[in-house]
């Protein structure tokens, strides 16, 4: 299927055109039969001579419902102009055809109806004023068909030329990330919730998990054009019935998306692509979306470029067109590419020419692009933003000047580059410290903004060792300093006496404290062993000397037996037994233990 929208000035046949072709009258609405005017969208669907199905979105005309043209308008990738020969071209002619060209379309027809109110020479000069505005647009040269729908003329090459439009139309991604911009949402008996919407990239079946607007639904059913389906691609007309959520949960202008399948952005970049310099904008305007409407504000950084906080998220991704519509001027100032979802602030005088210096270069949805500006992106960010370009980069570390995606991070060879300085810096600056065990890696992680799996990589790269979750230098120390000398005494008197632990009060006297036991611990010099009030230290091999006096009891034996055993104080040999227990040496039963081992 394709979806095409219809553009025009008010009363210039549109509906009309749409009902010849189709048999259904897209007008839906009692005030819209009555007033002979189209307030809100309308949809018809057609089979064509080829067999393929169009399905068409009918827009309104009149300017007081700008607002529901660009919400039909907006999803389209196709459009059918039409101007009234007796007519011609009109002031919403040109409106809608800036939208079109604000909205990058490229693949439409010229549709000239009432031909039959008009003579020959009259349909002349229309078909050439119009073709002379089209021309200037994105939709360049196109095929003019003349009509008039009431007597039935051209009707039939209407159809012979949307079958030509849609031959040459790309191909259809049916594996792209599900994204559908909501035109309605109603409530049907025993079926609950339906949203109709345009869906141009990805694919929806039953019993799909979906989200709208931050809540998560269930698909139960899906239509298109009346009939049901277990699965929609693109491009589809598709009405989607939901379980899960509320219709007033679902308005026009919010996208069912996959689950966590996009990203919520209040902040753009945006680069003009059609229109007025940002210099000549008023700073308070709407941007138009999809089938989406938000207030804005501008901050122009040059006159192509420029920073766009909206009052509201939406879920778009980069490359997508934006109309900026000026509404106290009632007009559209521009049609704009986003190139970042999330940009950095501008804090400093002078950021915002230094922020357009950098977008100059940059291609819509390139993700060099942003993870040159950021050192490095998340890939999951890459692909929620519709980033393209990265599919090939090695898993790897990037050397040169290139990329690659470690951890599911993707990184610039400079952003390598920089982290291993301040690595490296951060090392040797541990090792000063003759007391430290090493800079612990989820420290790095935290001080480098990146994960733990990058550091180890980073690590091996500059040759640092990584050990028990730290990372030593060649150049770290391995004695403690000034405290190996009391370390030495304390390690004789233990020689002597395995099971003699030395009071907190010992241990100040010889200067160890805290940092030093530690220290001396995570070099294997001594066993630390947490205890209430202090810590009890004695040499690493306590415990197998211990196991060997405990294995000679008659089993099982209590803490008593083991005091006596060990020729040692309730105070040493209670954190030595649960030491023994937690290894699984001895095991607890209630008030006796067991050797094991």
């Amino acid at each position: 299927m394709r979806v095409i929208a219809t553009a025009g000035h008010v009363d210039h046949g549109k509906s009309t055109l749409v009902q010849a072709l189709t048999g259904t009258d897209p007008d839906r609405w009692a005030e819209e039969k009555r007033r002979g005017l189209t307030i809100d969208l309308g949809f018809a669907g057609l089979e064509l001579p080829s067999g393929e199905h169009v399905a068409f979105v009918d827009v309104p005309g009149h300017r007081r419902f700008i607002g529901n043209m660009l919400a039909g308008l907006g999803p389209a990738p196709a459009v059918m102009l039409v101007v009234a020969a007796d007519q011609g071209w009109q002031a919403q002619s040109s409106e809608h055809l800036d939208a079109i060209d604000a909205l990058g379309l490229e693949t439409g027809l010229l549709v000239l109806t009432r031909c039959g109110l008009a003579d020959a020479d009259r349909v002349a000069e229309v078909r050439r004023s119009a073709l002379e505005h089209i021309a200037q647009t994105s939709l360049g040269a196109v095929r003019v068909v003349q009509t008039d729908a009431v007597q039935g003329d051209g009707i039939g090459e209407l159809r012979s030329a949307l079958d030509d439009l849609v031959a040459g139309m790309p191909p259809l991604d049916g594996e792209g990330s599900v994204r559908m911009w909501l035109d309605r949402s109603f409530s049907v008996k025993g079926a609950g919730t339906v949203v109709t919407g345009t869906l141009a990239h990805g694919t929806l079946r039953v019993g799909d998990e979906v989200s709208v607007a931050g809540e998560r639904a269930t698909i139960r059913s899906l239509q298109v054009l009346g009939e049901s389906r277990d699965e929609v691609g693109p491009v589809s007309r598709c009405a989607v019935g939901l379980r899960g959520i509320t219709r007033d949960a679902a308005p026009r202008g919010s996208a069912l998306l996959r689950p966590a399948g996009g990203l919520e952005s209040t902040t753009i970049d945006v680069r003009r692509e059609t229109g007025c310099a940002w210099s000549e904008s008023s700073r308070e305007v709407s941007v138009h979306v999809g089938t989406a409407a938000v207030p804005a504000r501008v901050r122009p950084f040059d006159d192509e470029t420029a920073r766009l906080r909206l009052e509201s998220p939406l879920p778009l991704r980069l490359g997508d067109r934006v109309i900026v519509r000026d509404d106290s001027a009632a007009r559209i100032h521009a049609g704009a590419t986003v190139l970042d979802l999330d940009p950095p602030p501008l804090e400093r005088r002078g950021a915002g020419a230094a922020r357009a210096a950098t977008l100059a270069g940059w291609e819509s949805g390139r993700a060099s692009d942003l993870v040159v500006d950021r050192g490095h992106v998340s890939v999951a960010w890459l692909e929620g933003a519709g980033a393209t370009g990265w599919g090939d980069w090695p898993l790897a570390l990037p050397n040169g000047d290139g990329f690659g995606i470690v951890d599911r991070v993707a990184v610039s060879a400079a952003q390598v580059t920089a982290w291993s300085q301040q690595l490296d810096e951060l090392v040797s600056e541990d090792a000063r410290d003759p007391l430290s065990p090493g800079v612990a890696v989820a420290a790095l992680a935290r001080e480098l903004d990146t994960s733990p799996a990058v550091v180890h990589l980073l690590a091996a790269a500059s040759g640092l060792d990584v050990d028990a979750g730290r990372v030593r230098g060649a150049e770290h120390r391995r004695d403690l300093g000034g405290a190996d000398t009391a370390l030495a005494q304390l390690r004789e008197r233990l020689q002597a006496s395995p099971f003699d632990a030395p009071e907190a009060d010992d241990l100040t006297a010889w200067k160890l404290g805290s940092r030093e036991i530690a220290a001396a611990a995570e070099r294997g010099l001594v066993l630390r062993l947490r205890a209430q009030p202090a810590d009890i230290v004695l040499l690493p091999d306590a415990p197998a000397q211990a196991m060997r006096e405990l294995a000679a009891l008659p089993q099982p034996f209590t803490t008593s037996d083991a005091r006596q055993a060990l020729g040692t104080t309730r105070r040493v040999v209670i954190p030595l037994l649960e030491h023994l227990d937690a290894r699984g040496w001895t095991r607890r039963d209630g008030n006796t233990r067991t050797v094991v081992r």
